[in-house]
Order: structure tokens, then sequence, then C-alpha cells
């Protein structure tokens, strides 16, 4: 069946995904997280309860990036309840940004009330390394509506969506990030990341550009993501990768799996992290 046929994201219902769940999980979470390309071995850490594959809950976008394994998972990590979105569907394949931030729409119907989003990131500062952690300040919106030859109502609601009064990125949990990281000895990057739309990787000019308009790092996701958990009254904070680092004047070749190589690499560095965060998110709820 081509993805012009499937339901639209106005027909999706967080409502029926929750029942779906709830008919499988009963437990209380109040913190999501979402792991991005690289990261989904975290799943493995979470003391499962329930591991749902995204095709056996209605409304889910089924994923079919490299190294996203497409599972939602119940359990507790550290003794914390939580939900853990294992891997996730981009505008690149072919989704709209009311498809790409369903899933967030039903953490939040479950009841959850911090999300961490992961990526896995190109770097644009020219001090950013390979397998560093960037704690992600703010974001530069140049995805658009993505997958634009086919928009419904809920696309364009949330391409419109006003910006809330505070900040996109929780700044209270940004400083617990960068405790959590100075007491580890491990050096967390701060910075504004780039959403743009792919699949291709950049050219040396978009290099430049981005660089330009302030961003730190370049990415595909994270963006639908955060703008519905905001609107929905979630606290957020955002976690990048560092897999490659712009060097216009001696472009390198960059491949999908040379990304999820080195974003599998920097896992302990954003486990510390994870494993700090939802520990405060549990202490201080939104």
């Amino acid at each position: 069946m081509s993805r012009t046929m499937e339901p639209s994201a106005s027909s999706r219902d967080p409502g029926q995904a929750v029942l779906a769940i709830r008919d499988r999980w009963n437990g209380m979470a109040r913190v999501g997280v979402v792991l991005g390309t690289g990261l989904g071995d975290l799943a493995a850490e979470i003391d499962a309860q329930v591991s749902l594959p995204y095709g056996s809950i209605p409304g889910f976008p089924s994923c079919s990036a490299l190294a996203h394994a497409g599972r939602l998972v119940c359990g507790t990590l550290a003794g914390i309840p939580l939900i853990a979105l294992q891997g996730r569907c981009h505008l690149y394949e072919g989704y709209s940004l009311a498809e790409v931030a369903f899933p967030t729409s039903v953490l939040a119907a479950l009841g959850v009330r911090t999300l961490i989003v992961t990526n896995a990131a190109g770097g644009l500062h020219p001090r950013m390394a390979i397998g560093d952690v960037m704690l992600i300040d703010d974001h530069i919106h140049l995805q658009g509506f993505g997958g634009s030859w086919r928009l419904d109502p809920d696309s364009l609601r949330l391409a419109r969506m006003p910006r809330p009064h505070s900040r996109l990125y929780d700044a209270e949990l940004g400083e617990r990030a960068s405790v959590i990281a100075r007491g580890a000895d491990v050096e967390l990057r701060r910075g504004v990341y780039v959403g743009v739309t792919g699949p291709t990787y950049e050219t040396r000019a978009e290099y430049r550009a981005f660089r330009r308009i302030g961003g730190d790092a370049v990415g595909m996701s994270t963006i639908a993501e955060v703008l519905i958990a905001r609107s929905l009254g979630l606290r957020v904070i955002g976690l990048s990768t560092i897999t490659n680092v712009a060097r216009p004047d001696a472009p390198q070749v960059v491949s999908a799996e040379n990304v999820a190589h080195v974003a599998a690499s920097a896992l302990p560095k954003v486990r510390l992290l994870v494993r700090g965060l939802i520990q405060e998110a549990q202490n201080k709820p939104a």
C-alpha cells in the first residue's frame, strides 16, 4: 500500500493508542525518552515490563531508518518508571510533521511530564569533536512541513503553533545535566540544533550557512517532538551526539552506518546523563 493511502495524521487518535498500550501495561511513568540513532541499545538497560513494536500500536508510524528499532518500551531504569521510544520516524521517510509528533502526544496522554530527546547530529562549531555530547539550548526549525505533497490539518496546526512564553528546552534540567557531567568529568557541550528535513547530508555551502545563522549542530529529527511536547506542557531536554564535524574546506564522506557507529560509541556518556536526568525529573515533575 502506498504511503499516500495511509491514514492521515488528523485521523490518528492518541486515545486509541493509549488504550492499546494500557491493555498491555498499567504502569505510571512521568518520564519519557526518545532514543535516537545509535542510542537504541540504552533500551536494553531498561527493566522492561512491556515492549511493543510500533506496528502494533494504532496510529504509530513505522520506522525505516537505520538503527531505529521501532519499539515502545515500558519499564524502569535505575528503579524509576519510564517509557522509551526505541527509534523514531523522520520527515524524509514521507511522514508529515503531525505523524512524526504523534508518538510524543501518546506519551503525554499516558502521563509523561518530562521528555528527554536524544539524536545524532553533525557538528558545526569548530570546537566540536566526534563523540561529543551537546546539550541543546535552542533550535532553528528548517524542516518546513516535510512531506509537503500531502499536508493535513494537523501538520498545519503544528507548523503554525505559537511558541510557549517560556523557553522550549528546560533550563533547570539543562543545569542538572551540566552538574552530572562535571561530576563524572565528562565534557558536555552546549549549543543550538539546526533541524533540516534530509535525508541528504549537508553540502559545504550548507555547513557554512548553518554556522552563520547560529547553528552548532545539524540533524534531521527532534523539532516536531519538542514542539508538540512543549505545547502539551511537558518539560523537555535535548541531547545531541556529535557523529561527524563539518570541515567545509576538507570535506569527508559521511554514511548512515558511520553515524550509527559513532553514536553508539558515545552511549556511555548519554547513559550517564539520562540516568541522572530521570532521577531529577522524578523528584521535580512538571
